[in-house]
């Protein structure tokens, strides 16, 4: 049957009647292994935001943000908590261990964030973390003895495995009859138990404190789905994503296998939230303007000398969640360039670009060669880039400049403009801000 054509009176009325413009949403992803500086941004970003949401992860990931000398740490939740205008959202991508969730909004209650409880909603499609998890974690990851990935050992990939086997325990799982639930968990910890006699916990005492934990989390629990998509469509509404670790730690696109459970690139936002790719705005990558790494893995532009421990020391480089130091390195621009083109952004924020402040010369990754040939594109194996030599391009540092008290790009050194030019023409994507401190105000606005 063919439809009816669009009268004058349909479209009298659609003009009479418009729908609603629906909010473009902003989206802030590492460009790197992590650690890029992610929650700066998002607390710049989240300043004039309604809703601010995490999509994937668990608190294997860490931001800082840093507020009148305050110092905030958010692991699992959103980089918003701590401003009493934002919605935080934890979507059903993440997985949520509510037992140190408590300790961290605790610790965050510590430091002056108030009226919380009405701003935090967690999907009621999460999955859940015990204790059984993150056990198994460090069990696996001694059995791999040389070959250990560097995990967090905070249960992340034993839950993912737990989603995908579909015997995982979800959030709306704690939401109802609790007997079922308690029936569940019972059989999870079995499944384990078969698998991993070595399992130290007491899975009577997880149930009993799961049961509190169910009314402390209740009125969080709900559809973040639909809540999202509503508050999408209101047009009103300011929302930001924030991505937690990295794109180079991406199950699918990261450097495999020494990558994190979960897909942390711009697919995973879409998953993580219901979050139609109609609605992605602006998609804004973050970089370190050098290149770090926690735990172990591939790192072609890797300094082990001392510009490499200069590096650590001057950007205070250790792990939010670990507290382990991280591996330091020079800009990879190759690597830069395949994350590119995986998220599409459209901008970029290079962060910490006052740690070079004190090199003589400062060089970037240009090319990737294996027996001196040029590598078209990324690796997909670990193997090849074992053995990959990396041809760079350097630059006159700016040292005796401090970059830390900028504000405008043309207040920057010279050759510290240059540096962040050469970036944008070799990536194709403007910078839109530098961070030139730690503090939320150290912060160069280029356009």
């Amino acid at each position: 049957m063919a439809s009816r054509p669009i009268t004058a009176q349909r479209r009298e009325s659609a003009t009479v009647h418009p729908f609603p413009m629906p909010s473009m949403v902003s989206i802030v992803l590492g460009a790197q292994w992590g650690d890029e500086g992610k929650g700066k941004l998002v607390d710049l970003l989240a300043s004039a935001a309604d809703v601010v949401c995490r999509c994937q992860g668990g608190n294997n990931a860490g931001h800082s943000v840093v507020v009148s000398g305050v110092e905030y740490d958010f692991h699992m939740l959103p980089s918003g908590f701590h401003l009493e205008h934002c919605v935080n959202i934890i979507g059903n991508g993440c997985v949520v261990n509510l037992p140190e969730l408590v300790e961290e909004i605790k610790k965050n209650e510590s430091r002056g964030v108030t009226n919380w409880s009405k701003r935090l909603l967690i999907s009621d499609r999460a999955h859940l973390v015990f204790d059984f998890h993150k056990q198994t974690d460090g069990l696996i990851e001694r059995g791999r003895g040389k070959g250990s990935l560097g995990t967090t050992k905070k249960g992340i990939g034993p839950t993912y495995s737990s989603k995908a086997t579909r015997n995982g325990i979800r959030m709306i799982d704690l939401m109802g009859d609790f007997t079922i639930f308690a029936e569940k968990l019972r059989s999870l910890h079995n499944y384990y138990k078969l698998t991993f006699p070595d399992l130290e916990d007491d899975i009577e005492k997880t149930i009993e404190q799961f049961k509190e934990l169910a009314e402390y989390f209740r009125p969080m629990t709900i559809d973040t789905i639909s809540y999202l998509n509503e508050a999408i469509l209101d047009g009103s509404k300011k929302i930001l994503v924030e991505g937690a670790n990295a794109t180079m730690l991406d199950i699918d696109f990261g450097t495999y296998p020494y990558v994190t459970s979960s897909n942390c690139s711009i697919g995973g936002v879409c998953t993580g939230l219901g979050l139609p790719p109609k609605y992605i705005g602006d998609i804004y990558g973050v970089v370190k303007a050098y290149t770090t790494r926690v735990g172990d893995g591939v790192f072609p532009t890797e300094l082990k000398n001392e510009i490499g421990e200069h590096l650590q020391t001057r950007g205070r480089e250790w792990g939010v969640t670990t507290g382990r130091k991280r591996r330091c390195g020079w800009l990879d621009l190759v690597l830069l360039k395949y994350t590119n083109m995986i998220n599409g952004f459209t901008a970029l924020c290079l962060t910490k670009l006052d740690t070079l402040d004190e090199l003589a010369e400062i060089k970037v990754a240009t090319t990737y060669k294996r027996n001196g040939v040029e590598l078209p594109n990324f690796p997909a194996s670990v193997d090849t880039m074992h053995d990959i030599e990396v041809e760079y391009v350097t630059f006159p540092g700016w040292r005796g400049r401090s970059t830390s008290e900028c504000r405008t790009f043309n207040a920057l050194p010279h050759n510290a403009r240059l540096y962040v030019q050469f970036i944008e023409q070799f990536l194709g994507v403007p910078v839109k801000w530098i961070g030139v401190g730690k503090d939320r105000m150290a912060m160069v606005r280029v356009f």
